[in-house]
């Protein structure tokens, strides 16, 4: 297997075993929700340099804008999913705009996806 084949059977192993958790005792999924999410920092840097090592191993396969193409079909699965729930996104949502430092806890993800954006920019016009 080469690293993409197993980064594809990394997702479909999570994926099987969340939904097999969630089917059998929804409930308990909150203790792998809340071990991710205890220390919010912690999972973004993790989380950002997992990300980093993922990129660079798909872009020895595919270019910046094949890599686009695919996050606008994930995009659309993740808009499936939250509008399951869009009530209660609504309400997330109107909270985190009233937080007055939604701009500097957000700066991480900011940052990445402007400068994916601008390179993906860059690679179909120049």
């Amino acid at each position: 297997m080469n690293a993409i084949e197993i980064m594809a059977l990394i997702v479909v192993v999570l994926g099987l075993v969340k939904m097999i958790v969630i089917f059998k005792n929804p409930k308990s999924w909150m203790g792998v929700v809340n071990f991710f999410f205890k220390k919010p920092k912690i999972t973004m840097w993790v989380s950002a340099v997992l990300a980093v090592v993922t990129l660079w191993f798909l872009l020895q396969t595919f270019s910046i804008v094949q890599i686009f193409g695919v996050i606008l079909f994930v995009m659309f699965l993740y808009l499936i999913t939250f509008a399951a729930y869009s009530k209660e996104l609504m309400q997330m949502v109107t909270k985190m705009l009233k937080d007055k430092h939604m701009l500097r806890r957000a700066m991480l993800p900011i940052v990445i996806w402007t400068a994916l954006m601008l390179w993906a920019l860059y690679a179909l016009f120049l």
